[in-house]
């Protein structure tokens, strides 16, 4: 009777070894062997008059390993199963039995595995300490806003010729060689750019300058450091890559555009807020600063959540079965790993694994569950985002919104994703009520710099 031994062999790993007899998988054997038997195709033989001895050469040693290999594999399974061990990923075949599983030599054989036990570990989540940032939302910043609607909702002209740093220039680059000609392979891309994107000393240039007029651009000259990272993005270059900003381009204008800033009027509140009755530059102003309260609120939210994150991360000590590890790294994806690249890619894979334990931890102990209706209301919340929040205006029962959250609800990738992202805002806003937090005002560029930390 086959038998299953268990023995640690090292940190948080135990050697599984599974003893089979003969008489746990000759009866399989032979009985596998007679129904190919009865179905095998040979040339020859009519269907089921194959001679068993001719069956057994061409076919026995096949299924022989198959039967064996698959005893192996039940027990294996039947005593995990029973034990109820929390292993990592699925057990890795140690060095087995050398001899080779001969069917004209049936015997007992012994095959042994190497399980990584996952870690037991604590959560004390009201040890967190947080801070709750509280930007402050300047005039300015609603200024800036009223000025970016007015502009968004404007009217766009096409003057002659470039007069101003507000004119917008639809252009398109040309890279060009060391003696200024068309450089062979080289990038040729359509860009749009206001002038005042431009370095000072290099909008002069492009005063007066009309649609077909072509300007040399050293990118280094003609742009400064935040304007010249977006531009080398837009031409698909590696700003990190040396001397990419001394490259020279033609840059050829292909239209010259003004946009005719739209009036303070009911025609603006209108078309900036549909689904609001705003009456004067006053009650506007008061919409725009609500908004942005509102955004900085949610992202004050998500940096909580990014607190508690690292928090957890860092003060919840956890060992892991290294050795086992680093050999499943090597042997789990389709392309085999080198020890070196495991050993390299240890540390993220491990800290990965460490917020995966926490997290499963912590949604099990707090029975955090996500329903059917929460995915389905989640596919209508992105489809009213998609939709700039202007479905609010045709009520809330539209027939064609509840079509597509069917639809969505049978998109496998879609409900998986969408299962992942609600069960962790679930366990964060559980959090984010059990943790000790301090209030603290700042500025909207200081908050903008803790943003750079977020990392779930």
């Amino acid at each position: 009777m086959a038998t299953v031994t268990r023995e640690n062999i090292g940190k948080l790993t135990d050697k599984l070894t599974v003893n089979l007899s003969k008489e746990d998988y000759i009866n399989s054997f032979e009985q596998n062997l007679k129904k190919y038997a009865k179905t095998a195709n040979i040339p020859g033989f009519r269907k089921g008059m194959v001679p068993a001895g001719l069956v057994k050469k061409m076919y026995g040693q096949g299924v022989f390993q198959e039967e064996v290999l698959k005893t192996v594999e039940k027990q294996l399974s039947e005593y995990l199963g029973k034990e109820q061990l929390d292993i990592f990923a699925q057990p890795l075949p140690l060095d087995n039995d050398a001899r080779a599983l001969d069917m004209n030599n049936p015997a007992d054989y012994a095959f042994a595995f190497e399980i990584g036990l996952k870690p037991s570990f604590d959560i004390d989540s009201k040890k967190i300490k947080v801070t709750r940032y509280k930007v402050n939302v300047t005039d300015e910043m609603v200024n800036d806003e009223v000025e970016r609607l007015q502009t968004r909702f404007g009217k766009m002209t096409e003057p002659e010729a470039v007069d101003s740093e507000e004119n917008v220039l639809n252009v398109t680059f040309t890279e060009l060689d060391a003696e200024g000609n068309m450089l062979e392979g080289g990038i040729n891309k359509a860009n749009s750019l206001l002038v005042k994107y431009f370095a000072p000393a290099f909008r002069p240039t492009l005063m007066g300058k009309k649609k077909d007029d072509v300007v040399d651009v050293h990118l280094a000259t003609a742009f400064e450091d935040k304007e010249l990272e977006v531009v080398l993005g837009d031409l698909g270059l590696d700003k990190n890559e040396p001397a990419v900003a001394d490259k020279h381009f033609k840059m050829t204008i292909t239209k010259v555009g003004l946009v005719t800033k739209a009036e303070i009027d009911e025609e603006l509140f209108l078309a900036a807020y549909p689904n609001r009755e705003i009456k004067s530059e006053e009650e506007l102003r008061a919409a725009i600063k609500q908004d942005i309260e509102a955004h900085f609120e949610a992202q004050s939210r998500n940096q909580v959540h990014d607190q508690i994150y690292h928090h957890l991360l860092d003060h919840t000590p956890m060992e892991f079965p290294e050795s086992f590890l680093k050999r499943w790294l090597q042997t789990s994806s389709e392309k085999p790993k080198t020890a070196e690249e495991a050993e390299a890619e240890f540390p993220s894979f491990t800290n990965s694994l460490k917020w995966t334990l926490v997290s499963t931890k912590l949604m099990e102990d707090n029975k955090i569950e996500v329903l059917p209706n929460d995915i389905r209301e989640f596919a209508k919340a992105q489809l009213f985002q998609y939709m700039g929040g202007q479905l609010g205006a045709l009520g809330d029962n539209q027939q064609w919104v509840d079509d597509y959250a069917d639809k969505m609800m049978k998109d496998r990738k879609f409900v998986e994703d969408s299962y992942h992202r609600i069960s962790t805002d679930k366990m964060f806003t559980l959090l984010e009520g059990q943790v000790k937090g301090k209030e603290e005002s700042i500025s909207a560029e200081d908050f903008a710099k803790k943003l750079h930390h977020h990392h779930h």
